[in-house]
Parts: C-alpha cells; sequence; structure tokens
C-alpha cells in the first residue's frame, strides 16, 4: 500500500469511526489496520499485530475497541463452531469456508448474493435480515498432507 492508499484508508475508518459516534483513536485505527491485514483472525492475533504497530497497549484496549467496532458495523465478528470469534473488516452479507483440519477460514460469496440469502421455510413472524452460512471441509493444504 502507497502513502496515497495509507491516507485515504486512514481517512475513511477516521470517517467510519466518527459516523458511528466513536472517538477516532490510535488503538482504533490499529485495531482496524490489524483486521484489514489479517481477515478471520482472532482477538489474541489482533493484539499482537496491533502491540507491535503501537507497542504500549492493554490486551483489553484491543477487546473493547474490537467489540465497539463490531458493534458499530464497522468490522464483523463471526465464530465459526468450535472456534474462538474471529474478526473480519468485510461486514457486507457472505459467507465462509473453515478448514476442518487446521482452521483456517475464508470468505465466498452467497450462493444467491442477495441478502439474506437462504429463505427459511418459516419465519415464524420475525423479520429476517441475515442469514450465516459456514461451509465446513478441508482446504487444499491440508488435503495435500
Amino acid at each position: 500500500m502507497n502513502n496515497t492508499e495509507s491516507a485515504t484508508s486512514r481517512l475513511d475508518v477516521s470517517e467510519a469511526l466518527k459516523s458511528a459516534g466513536l472517538q477516532v483513536t490510535a488503538q482504533r485505527l490499529a485495531v482496524y489496520r490489524a483486521v484489514l491485514a489479517s481477515p478471520h483472525a482472532i482477538a489474541d492475533e489482533i493484539f499482537q499485530s496491533v502491540h507491535t504497530d503501537l507497542g504500549v497497549v492493554s490486551r483489553q484496549a484491543v477487546y473493547d475497541a474490537l467489540n465497539s467496532m463490531a458493534e458499530h458495523g464497522l468490522i464483523r465478528r463471526i465464530q465459526p463452531a468450535g472456534s474462538a470469534a474471529r474478526y473480519e473488516h468485510r461486514v457486507d452479507n457472505h459467507h465462509h469456508l473453515a478448514c476442518r483440519e487446521c482452521g483456517n477460514v475464508v470468505d465466498v460469496d452467497c450462493a444467491i448474493g442477495k441478502a439474506p440469502c437462504l429463505t427459511a421455510e418459516s419465519d415464524h413472524g420475525y423479520i429476517i435480515d441475515e442469514a450465516e452460512v459456514t461451509y465446513w471441509g478441508l482446504c487444499p493444504d491440508c488435503q495435500q498432507q
């Protein structure tokens, strides 16, 4: 990423934080950069990245930033069965492929492409706005082992 792209990204994230009513802080910007650099990372991995980026930062500050940014729709929190929560910058309606062996997770677009992507047999009076789907299997690397 060149300096112009970096400055543009920083401005976009800063504006998104402000629009969500969140204060723009070095920690939040570093957390977003870490999520952007490593989609589907768990909180401890994001903490390590932010710690490397900023130096002194508390684990709780990173967790708080992740939670508030996820609550405000700036990042997305997913939790495939049996996995710790993972965070990603892609907040549109999409699904995931997860490897049963190594735990790697990748994005896949919706089969139909329009939220919520799946139609429930009965909505039981709910207004459905999202379907969360995780496809499970073995990634190409694990298949070769």
